[in-house]
């Protein structure tokens, strides 16, 4: 299948309509996105798509948020390949991204998606706080165009 290109246009993605998947369905899904900046420094990470903007936490622990304001550009992969299904998915970004300040209820929705419900069986490290966070910010990644591909090919190897 070909690879389908939205690009913005003013402050919207233009309609996803020719895609060959729903993607808002599979941005939805608890995925790993990897962020590449201008130093060719790529990061894999839990992200919220959320507001046509792809949303990661960042903080003292990282540069991202340094890299960004020196060179707001950057570019992203979200994929999925299941061998056995042959289903093989990817949404493709560029654009520009900048910190901005924390937001607990974004947070919780995005933790949510990858941890489950429960916030009592979380991991202490994501415990959300509420109100201000000291050294966490959120970094949100707007995409100017986004590359929406369908790879999936039938299996040779089947039951691996």
């Amino acid at each position: 299948m070909p690879t389908v290109r939205i690009k913005r246009q003013g402050q919207a993605l233009e309609p996803m309509t020719d895609a060959p998947f729903d993607v808002e369905e599979f941005l939805r899904q608890p995925l790993v996105v990897r962020i590449a900046t201008g130093k060719r420094v790529v990061r894999p990470t839990w992200f919220l798509w959320e507001d046509e903007a792809f949303w990661v936490f960042t903080g003292q622990w990282s540069r991202l948020a340094d890299r960004l304001r020196a060179d707001s550009a950057f570019e992203l992969v979200v994929d999925t390949c299941d061998i056995r299904t042959g289903r093989t998915l990817q949404v493709i970004a560029r654009g520009h991204g900048s910190a901005v300040e924390w937001d607990a209820a974004r947070a919780r929705r995005k933790l949510v998606r990858y941890l489950g419900p429960d916030e009592s069986l979380w991991d202490d490290r994501f415990k959300v706080k509420e109100g201000p966070a000291e050294g966490i910010w959120w970094v949100r990644l707007v995409p100017d165009t986004l590359w929406i591909s369908d790879q999936s090919f039938t299996p040779s190897i089947s039951g691996r």
